[in-house]
């Protein structure tokens, strides 16, 4: 199956760094969509979430590795949401790998200790880390009973349910939602 290339920006709509990192990958069949069509695009979308300063060079392999960590995280949060058990090897081995190096430094100018972060921005493992550090932090908090996939037709999408209620349906109301109700609507008045 051949996958069209997006020709709009990524979905920002799940309420989680890496729901919304998985969710880069959306659609089912014919009208599926990856938004990771080359090691730029990838970049891209660091860009836009800031986890990374615009201008940063896509090291090789950055492509490869975000996908592979997309499809792992996608079956993590599957497991989990099935409270069943998935293959860590790949968030593992980016968490490991791309953690950045934390040190306590003096800062001169302002005459304080502080802490300074240093990540690998030349490396794909420490340009993903913030992902996979993101999906660690789901999968372990309490709050994960709140992740739900939408309940749109043939929609994919994952999001975190944050509303007061938790009763959120849909990856969107303006898409998914409204569609829906539409469609309701239109069964209720046929009846």
């Amino acid at each position: 199956m051949e996958i069209k290339k997006l020709s709009s920006p990524p979905l920002f709509l799940a309420d989680n760094l890496a729901l919304d990192f998985i969710n880069s990958e959306y659609g089912t069949g014919d009208n599926r969509h990856d938004c990771f069509d080359d090691a730029r695009s990838v970049i891209d979308w660091l860009e836009t979430t800031g986890l990374v300063l615009k201008g940063t060079v896509a090291p090789p392999e950055l492509l490869a590795e975000a996908r592979q960590l997309r499809d792992a995280a996608r079956a993590v949060v599957h497991a989990a949401m099935k409270s069943c058990e998935a293959d860590l090897t790949v968030i593992n081995r980016i968490f490991e790998k791309g953690r950045p190096e934390t040190r306590l430094t003096w800062d001169q100018d302002t005459q304080r200790y502080r802490v300074d972060v240093r990540s690998d921005t030349e490396s794909p493992a420490g340009l993903l880390w913030p992902v996979a550090d993101a999906l660690i932090k789901l999968v372990t908090d309490d709050k994960f009973e709140y992740v739900r996939q939408c309940e749109g037709h043939n929609c994919i999408l994952l999001f975190h349910d944050l509303s007061k209620s938790h009763r959120r349906r849909w990856c969107s109301m303006a898409t998914c939602g409204n569609r829906m109700k539409v469609a309701a609507f239109r069964n209720r008045k046929d009846s």
